[in-house]
């Protein structure tokens, strides 16, 4: 018997999406992988919503209309620093290891080099979380450095790493292949 993939679309983050993503980072297994500080209110991401900033695009995934991940790309406002963006994403626990994180972080990439022309993409992550740097790497970030106690999670100072993608990097990679 032939294995599906389960149907998976990504829509721009609206109102309707706003309890699915509250729900997705209230689960305690991805607010200790995120920045985001547990038990937020579905308020709190109505306001960020809000924001009508052409810099900023954010995403959700879908599996039979049920918020499954979700991501944001926000190039910088300041002028010298334009040419870059940062990302932030999170995936339910169940839709991990199956393709949704790699079919947002290809959206995003795709919108970031092809409609804002950034040259270079900025995240953080903590740096026990070997399946996100995994996926990172996979599409074209390098390990910049080491942040040593950089947030807290479960009471504790944890260290993340700084990545990042560059277009010239993945532009000259392309050239340096034979044909």
């Amino acid at each position: 018997m032939p294995v599906t993939e389960p149907f998976i679309t990504l829509e721009r983050f609206s109102e309707s999406h706003i309890e699915g993503v509250t729900a997705l980072y209230n689960d305690p297994a991805i607010t200790r992988q995120v920045l985001q500080m547990p038990f937020q209110s579905t308020e709190i991401w109505r306001q960020r919503l809000a924001s009508d900033n052409e810099r900023l695009v954010k995403l959700v995934a879908l599996h039979q209309g049920s918020v499954i991940g979700n991501i944001g790309l926000e190039q910088f406002s300041r002028i010298r620093r334009s040419h870059a963006g940062s990302i932030g994403m999170g995936v339910a626990v169940a839709w991990q290891g199956k393709g949704v994180g790699s079919k947002l972080l290809a959206a995003v990439l795709d919108i970031a080099d092809n409609w804002m022309n950034l040259q270079r993409v900025e995240l953080s992550v903590y740096a026990d979380n070997e399946a996100a740097i995994g996926l990172y790497r996979k599409f074209g970030f390098e390990t910049e450095g080491l942040f040593r106690d950089y947030a807290v999670r479960d009471g504790r100072l944890v260290d993340t790493l700084s990545m990042a993608r560059l277009r010239r990097t993945l532009n000259a990679d392309c050239l340096s292949r034979p044909v």
